[in-house]
């Protein structure tokens, strides 16, 4: 049986019609950069995510540029951020002169960690008279990435607690997790809307997908908004009058129609994701591999939120991982390594001084992490298929 990592086909036979209905309206509308497709998915995404502003971008990562960009985080200044997550994150920083100054995981959700924050901020940072922190070569450390990974949202609730009381940004990469929720104290909160910023990707594997590359902001201050819908243009407002320096950053008119048509899907999908991981759970320990390996954490699952988790991906720690992968690749089951590098490892970071041991937990779950199927439309014989090959490999 061939089981793929992602298969959008059933998707696009569900939502072809409409699909094809909306991209039609808008080559005949010939409006094609920022439209009022991209205007009304804008006013879509802020109410799915109770946000006073949306702001559509060409891809997650713009999305994260044009951020670091309307906050004036540049040449000597540096941003924390996790090492174990995709390269755009701490890419991004350093694409605008900043410095990425890394703090280790949490072994459990793979996010990043707080107290590892804070034991990155004693040992490598200097308190300013006004409160600020700065490296021990000088930089001053502007904001903290918060990469909401796979699906689950981080400890936000404790990120909060460090960047007020160091004037941080925080800004929330929730690429892979559109829709998580996580109890921040009485309320729930929406993955990317619980800090000052946040950002979302639509590239097609994505929760929600478009027919390329997309991306969102959403942010709280009008101000803030007024500028990244500047950036995204090349600082233009109004037309051909530059105040700022910004970039070609535009969401596609067409990708928005088609996002557009696919959001009101987004939770439904979601529960399906859901199903399909408390499936694996119960056939894993059907299989009795409980013991090898170890699946998704959850620690949200009882605090009375829907979507606890979205599972971009279904990733596993598992012992042997390469063999694992090799063995099930010859079954045609198809799985992948989110991410075989810690971004302290990565040949273009070497220039920040980092070595092999600095960051032991994104190390480790370099080594041993491996992502499974799971889509909306995988059907439980799939799973059982992946769940018994898994068992056969280490019987």
């Amino acid at each position: 049986m061939h089981v793929p990592l992602l298969d959008l086909g059933e998707q696009y036979r569900a939502l072809s019609e409409p699909i094809r209905e909306a991209v039609d309206e808008v080559l005949g509308s010939h409006r094609f950069i920022l439209g009022p497709k991209v205007q009304a998915f804008e006013k879509a995404i802020a109410a799915y995510c109770n946000a006073p502003h949306a702001v559509g971008v060409s891809s997650g990562t713009d999305a994260l540029l044009a951020i670091l960009m309307a906050l004036g985080i540049g040449p000597g200044d540096a941003v924390i951020t996790t090492p174990y997550t995709f390269f755009a994150t701490a890419g991004c920083i350093a694409r605008v002169g900043a410095r990425p100054v890394f703090a280790d995981i949490d072994p459990e959700t793979y996010n990043i960690s707080p107290s590892a924050i804070r034991e990155c901020i004693q040992k490598n940072c200097k308190v300013d008279s006004d409160g600020g922190l700065r490296t021990k070569s000088g930089e001053k450390i502007r904001a903290i990435i918060a990469v909401h990974l796979f699906g689950l949202c981080c400890d936000v609730a404790a990120l909060h607690e460090i960047s007020e009381r160091f004037k941080l940004h925080l800004i929330e990469d929730a690429a892979q997790a559109i829709g998580a929720e996580f109890p921040l104290g009485e309320k729930t909160g929406k993955a990317g809307t619980m800090s000052e910023v946040g950002f979302f990707s639509f590239y097609p594997s994505k929760n929600l997908g478009a027919a390329g590359d997309a991306g969102m902001i959403v942010c709280r201050d009008e101000t803030l908004a007024s500028k990244l819908r500047a950036i995204r243009n090349h600082g233009m407002e109004p037309r051909y009058f530059h105040h700022v320096i910004g970039g070609n950053f535009r969401l596609d008119e067409i990708q928005a129609a088609i996002l557009s048509v696919k959001l009101p899907f987004l939770e439904k999908w979601a529960a399906a994701r859901r199903a399909g991981a408390d499936f694996y759970s119960t056939e894993f320990a059907r299989a009795g591999l409980t013991g090898r390996i170890v699946p998704p954490a959850e620690p949200y699952r009882d605090r009375g939120l829907t979507n606890h988790h979205v599972y971009h991906q279904y990733v596993i720690r598992a012992p042997m991982r390469d063999a694992l992968r090799d063995h099930l690749g010859k079954r045609e089951i198809e799985t992948a390594i989110y991410y075989p590098l810690a971004l302290h490892e990565q040949d273009c970071f070497t220039y920040l001084g980092y070595r092999k041991g600095d960051f032991p937990e994104a190390e480790r779950a370099a080594r041993e992490t491996l992502a499974l199927p799971i889509y909306p439309e995988i059907s439980r014989e799939a799973q059982r298929y992946v769940v018994g090959t898994i068992a056969d490999f280490y019987s």
